[in-house]
């Protein structure tokens, strides 16, 4: 039976009302989409920041603008461009001008440090960064380590509606919004660029063409760059897209608040809003308070957002007059979302909010809970999108099929699979193997064909939607030289969902306080991954061969919460 069992896929009969079992997918590009969209709706809204709104017809002119400057500067097909920006206009105006290029397009957080922003611009080989004025000094100074040769920098003023417009000049510098860039060669302001005439170039591509890379996180030795094909990425949409039969093309409004730079915000809350035609609200600053202003200013019917986000909202002092009810729908993911905060949520909205599953090397959504109809099982990550397959395989062979109901890894195969880890060959093959994505996930899958992440086989930790690497904590509190040994792993936290917790033994005859610990992380490791505890000790828990077990660790500080 175990052979045949997830072959049978059934998970099938409950899918949603109107959702196909099978997408009969368009081989078309991302830019295509947009090209769509702007020929049905050019007078719809797509870009809204703070009330300043570009439309579809307008948006393409812009991406236009910038394939001729970066075609001036010398920028071609699978050149790598990398984007370090908040949610703002030219975040999503220069995706899709790289895509058009056939350039590889590297998404960067804006909260990382140099040490991080370092390795991933070199891993890359980005030769040009598109990035905010508040960045741009930093990033001068740290170019000359990089293989980037060009900087273009907006700032969060270049699109503002009136009279915001007027009064930014004057308070942003003050609010610390608003930054003088120094004088540098080949450094250009964002608005300069796009004043060169719109371009109709288009590269000649495969499907199969890596599209961009998407790292994983952390620092040197840890962030891998995922390679993610225009297949991966037009087929993903095409794969939400069927899941939403309820919602119209060219006639909904999208909370653009997930930041664009992680694959969760870039597919759903950016690339899907783009296939379908909707108005994105863009929110550079997805706090509670920013978050409510936004739904009750503009009125959003579609809401993706981590769990962080909800909980946010429900217990910020401004939800009493906030109106949440032209939310229509919301997608869930990251982290698994408190039952209680889903049913308070819908209850003040009217919405529905459907809990998935996914990893950046998967584009990254493959489970979802049913939208239209089917059942939402609470704590399960729900049911393979189309064209998905899972298996739950045995953790000691990786290859053994799991009975109904018993845990195992999390196996999957789909178009949205990654082509692989960019210069890591060796990691590639240990994640894929014969199609099947090794996902490290320890799951199980019950008779209704519904998984449940049960644990996680990696030791990631998950804080405030971000995923965070515990190698990344351990490998600098070992550069302090006051440290013998360190071990990171992710404690319970009442906002985060997860937040660090570092243990540390010193060298002998040395001291030290939490507060020196956490310090020397500051300026090495961006703010969420910063430990909000160290515990020291004589020493760490250690296999036979002298490996610390982080696990061991995890047991002890779950006892200890319990008791």
């Amino acid at each position: 039976m175990s052979e045949t069992l997830y072959s049978k896929k059934p998970w099938l009969s409950s899918y949603g009302e109107g959702v196909p079992t099978h997408v009969d997918f368009q081989e078309t590009f991302l830019t295509d989409f947009l090209e769509r969209s702007v020929a049905e709706f050019p007078d719809r809204c797509a870009l809204n920041f703070q009330g300043y709104r570009l439309t579809y017809s307008q948006m393409d002119e812009m991406v236009r603008s910038l394939v001729g400057y970066l075609e001036s500067i010398g920028i071609s097909k699978s050149d790598r461009v990398a984007v370090l920006l908040p949610n703002v206009i030219p975040c999503v105006v220069a995706y899709f001008a790289i895509m058009r290029l056939g350039a590889i397009c590297v998404m960067n957080n804006p909260l990382y440090t140099d040490r991080e922003l370092e390795h991933q611009f070199n891993d890359s080989g980005a030769k040009v960064l598109i990035t905010l004025d508040l960045l741009a000094a930093r990033m001068i100074a740290l170019r000359e380590k990089t293989s980037i040769e060009e900087i273009i920098w907006t700032s969060i003023g270049d699109y503002l509606p009136f009279p915001k417009n007027l009064l930014f000049p004057l308070v942003g510098k003050r609010k610390k919004l608003a930054a003088d860039v120094p004088q540098a060669s080949r450094v250009v302001h964002w608005k300069e660029a796009v004043q060169t005439p719109p371009s109709s170039s288009r590269a000649s591509l495969s499907l199969d063409d890596v599209a961009m890379y998407q790292y994983t996180g952390g620092t040197t030795g840890v962030s891998k760059g995922v390679m993610l094909t225009h297949r991966n990425l037009s087929f993903q949409v095409q794969q939400a897209g069927s899941w939403f039969p309820g919602f119209e093309k060219g006639a909904e409004c999208c909370l653009t608040a997930l930041p664009l730079f992680h694959i969760f915000g870039l597919t759903c809350s950016m690339n899907y809003p783009v296939y379908m035609g909707w108005e994105m609200v863009l929110v550079p600053k997805p706090q509670a308070p920013q978050l409510l202003e936004a739904i009750n200013k503009f009125r959003p019917t579609f809401a993706p957002l981590v769990p962080t986000m909800y909980i946010g909202m429900l217990n910020d002092p401004g939800l009493a007059k906030a109106d949440l009810t032209s939310i229509k729908g919301c997608f869930s993911g990251s982290a698994p979302l408190p039952v209680e905060v889903t049913r308070e949520f819908e209850k003040r909205s009217g919405s529905v909010i459907v809990e998935g599953f996914g990893l950046t090397e998967s584009s990254p959504v493959t489970h979802l809970n049913p939208f239209s109809g089917g059942q939402r099982k609470v704590g399960s990550i729900g049911i393979p999108a189309p064209d998905t397959e899972c298996r739950i395989v045995d953790l000691a062979d990786g290859v053994t099929d799991m009975p109904v109901g018993e845990v195992g890894e999390l196996l999957i195969k789909g178009p949205q699979i990654m082509k692989g880890y960019h210069n890591r060959p060796d990691a590639t093959a240990e994640t894929l193997v014969d199609g099947w994505l090794h996902t490290g996930d320890i799951a199980k899958m019950d008779e209704d064909g519904y998984f449940y992440i049960v644990d996680r086989k990696k030791d990631m930790i998950l804080s405030g939607g971000y995923n965070v690497y515990p190698r990344d904590i351990d490998e600098v509190l070992y550069e302090h030289p006051k440290v013998q040994e360190a071990c990171a792993i992710g404690i319970p936290h009442a906002h985060r969902g997860e937040a660090v917790k570092a243990f540390v033994v010193l060298k002998a005859g040395e001291t030290a306080t939490e507060e020196e610990m956490i310090s020397f992380c500051s300026d090495k490791l961006a703010k969420y991954k910063w430990p909000v505890s160290v515990e020291f000790r004589e020493e760490l828990p250690k296999s036979t061969v002298g490996k610390i077990l982080r696990k061991d660790l995890r047991v002890e500080e779950a006892t200890k919460s319990q008791s």
